[in-house]
């Protein structure tokens, strides 16, 4: 807005930046972050007979089935860590991305009635939706810090402080692109609500979550799967209880790979956010 010397107001209007968060407007609508976030939580939980206990149940009863069928029956040793805690400490993570990125996917939709009504930063609602998840993930940690005592998983105190908030930080931005692509495109392609659950399933088989990747043989296959955004941060958040990365090339690439999908995201979703009144 200016003000010319005559005293009267006017807007110029300029095309958003396709790459720009926008921190400022979002900070100057920071409490609907809390209304979106704990609102979802609350209906998430509302009339179950458990309440928060399914945040940990879920990670629970895949770490049992895992650890039946690929610790008992396939006999994976996953290095210096009980397959329990091995494979718990991916599932965790893997439940923020994967509920995240469902939410996030839908969450232009399920809104859709606020979103023709009054403005807002549109970003605040998908990124609410994955705070959703992070919400769950601190739940299940405090169960994760009691499978490391009962299996006397030895950890490295200085790498824990570093590395499990860079796991999960790791997490919330690889969610956070596909949770923003999918959910513009759902707005206008409402196939997507069926290719995203497919898609999540799919994705739990091509990411280290209930398997080393020192398993697999093929160099070339280990490239490609650490062209996953999550390799970097379930192996980071694996790293206290691990001696030392296997392949520290892997964790660049699958970085890398989550900063792309970051952008991608991002831009079609500030591209296509001035539509989704009209479609939603």
């Amino acid at each position: 807005m200016k003000l010319p010397e005559n005293n009267e107001y006017y807007f110029e209007i300029k095309p958003k930046v396709a790459f720009s968060l926008n921190l400022k407007e979002l900070f100057e609508y920071k409490e609907l972050f809390y209304f979106f976030t704990w609102r979802d939580v609350k209906v998430k939980y509302k009339q179950t007979a458990l309440g928060f206990l399914w945040a940990v149940l879920q990670p629970l009863i895949m770490m049992a089935i895992f650890t039946f069928f690929m610790g008992k029956t396939l006999k994976i040793q996953p290095g210096t860590m009980d397959y329990p805690v091995f494979a718990f400490s991916g599932l965790i993570l893997w439940t923020v991305f994967s509920s995240g990125i469902t939410n996030a996917g839908n969450s232009m939709v399920s809104n859709a009635q606020i979103i023709k009504k009054i403005y807002f930063p549109r970003l605040i609602i998908p990124v609410s939706s994955i705070f959703v998840a992070v919400f769950d993930f601190f739940i299940a940690f405090l169960v994760f810090i009691v499978l490391l005592l009962a299996f006397h998983q030895p950890v490295n105190i200085g790498q824990a402080f570093l590395f499990w908030p860079l796991g999960l930080i790791i997490t919330v931005i690889s969610t956070f692109g596909p949770g923003c692509l999918l959910a513009a495109l759902n707005v206008k392609y409402r196939d997507f609500r069926y290719v995203i659950p497919f898609m999540v399933q799919a994705l739990l088989f091509v990411t280290p979550v209930i398997y080393p990747v020192s398993m697999v043989s093929q160099v070339w296959v280990k490239y490609v799967l650490a062209i996953n955004p999550m390799y970097a941060a379930i192996t980071l958040f694996r790293l206290p209880m691990m001696q030392q990365l296997s392949d520290p090339s892997l964790v660049w690439i699958s970085l890398s790979s989550g900063v792309l999908f970051f952008f991608i995201g991002l831009a079609y979703f500030r591209k296509t956010e001035m539509y989704f009144a009209d479609l939603a």
